[in-house]
């Protein structure tokens, strides 16, 4: 079989820019972000651009394309500017991906900052339900797993299912699952028989067919330590034995696998990518 394996690109030029970027690093699946994900406004997409993109993502064979995101939208804000700026991002971030023919977009349920997590369940699916009822288009937004950080929402199984039960039009949500924030939230991933495990109370809890994208990152911090430090595939505290335990995984293996991992004097992007298909080809699934 072939791994969907790829990293987060680039858009810097031009937003086309991120396939011919993903080609030369040996990926067949990437997430971007849309726009500058540092501040709140963002630059209408360029029609230029939007018929590149789609053209070479139709003949490059990168698929399926992931967007982010940007960092500053909370939905768990109880901070009424943070919340209502974070509403219409998530809107404008639908058009946007639904315009370049993005099907699905990535995103963290925030911080409830204090105010509990019945609040900030609340918080997110009103925002996502009215998210959905005003934006046209079928693209499925994706809730990432988190570290289980102070006050973080998503940190849990049982909380992800929380929010998903409240959702309206489930048929446009799915789950993207980390693997270094299932791992310091105090999921175990070490083992073949702790995968497993874990991916068995995902399944009792939502349901692994909901997964449509697994963030392959190793950790810098130990399990349960809800710290969010992501490391280079195979050196971190998941380690080599734990990403052979997750890519010999047929529920992990057959979905598509993205790099978060950090880029320095060790390793780059293609580092990491050639390390996980070294491994899996080592377990006989690439």
């Amino acid at each position: 079989m072939a791994l969907r394996l790829g990293a987060h690109m680039s858009i810097g030029g031009s937003i086309d820019l991120s396939i011919d970027r993903a080609l030369e690093k040996g990926c067949n699946t990437i997430q971007i972000f849309t726009r500058n994900p540092r501040g709140w406004k963002s630059e209408k997409l360029n029609s230029f651009a939007v018929d590149n993109f789609i053209l070479k993502v139709r003949d490059s064979g990168v698929s399926p394309v992931f967007s982010h995101m940007p960092y500053l939208p909370n939905l768990a804000s109880p901070r009424e500017e943070v919340y209502l700026k974070s509403k219409e991002t998530l809107k404008s971030e639908l058009e946007r991906c639904r315009i370049l023919k993005i099907p699905y977009l990535v995103t963290h349920c925030g911080s409830h900052l204090g105010r509990g997590s019945e609040y900030g369940i609340a918080r997110i699916t009103e925002a996502i339900n009215e998210a959905f009822m005003d934006t046209k288009g079928e693209v499925v937004l994706l809730l990432e797993n988190t570290s289980g950080s102070k006050n973080s929402m998503g940190n849990s199984f049982e909380n992800l299912a929380k929010i998903y039960g409240n959702i309206k039009k489930k048929n446009r949500i799915g789950f993207c699952f980390d693997t270094c924030h299932a791992y310091v939230a105090g999921y175990d991933l070490k083992t073949a028989g702790a995968v497993s495990t874990t991916l068995e109370k995902f399944d009792d809890k939502i349901g692994t067919g909901k997964i449509k994208l697994i963030h392959l990152n190793d950790s810098k911090k130990g399990l349960g330590s809800k710290v969010d430090r992501h490391e280079h595939i195979g050196l971190g505290m998941i380690g080599e034995k734990g990403f052979k335990a997750i890519l010999s995984n047929s529920i992990i293996n057959e979905l598509p696998l993205i790099l978060e991992t950090p880029i320095d004097s060790r390793r780059d992007d293609v580092g990491n990518i050639n390390r996980v298909k070294a491994l899996a080809s080592s377990l006989g699934v690439i």
